[in-house]
C-alpha cells in the first residue's frame, strides 16, 4: 500500500503539477494580453467584441448599441481579433 502511495505522489509532483501551473501561466497571459476588437467567450458563454479594457475588467459589446462590463478572469477563449478571420476554412485550403 505504501509503495502505491509513493508512486502516486511521485506522479503529481512531476505530471500534474506541472500542467497545472503551465495552463495557470497561460490563462495569465491571454489576460494579459487582451486589446480592443478582440472577440471572446466569457465562463458563462457570452459572445463578444472587446470595446475597452480597463485593470480587472473589460466592456464587451454583445450586439450593436449593447455592451456589458464582465471581468477579465471570467474570459475563457479569444476567438478572434477585428484583423483576422476568426473561422476556419472548411475546405482546409488558403486563399
Amino acid at each position: 500500500m505504501l509503495p502505491m502511495l509513493a508512486i502516486l505522489g511521485v506522479m503529481y509532483f512531476v505530471v500534474l503539477l506541472p500542467q497545472s501551473r503551465k495552463k495557470a501561466k497561460a490563462q495569465a497571459e491571454m489576460m494579459a494580453n487582451l486589446k480592443k476588437g478582440d472577440e471572446v467567450v466569457t465562463q458563462g458563454g457570452i459572445l463578444g467584441k472587446i470595446s475597452g479594457v480597463k485593470d480587472d475588467e473589460v466592456t464587451l459589446q454583445v450586439q450593436e448599441g449593447v455592451r456589458i462590463r464582465v471581468l477579465k478572469s471570467s474570459i475563457t477563449t479569444i476567438k478572434g481579433s477585428s484583423g483576422e478571420s476568426a473561422k476556419p476554412d472548411p475546405k482546409g485550403t488558403s486563399t
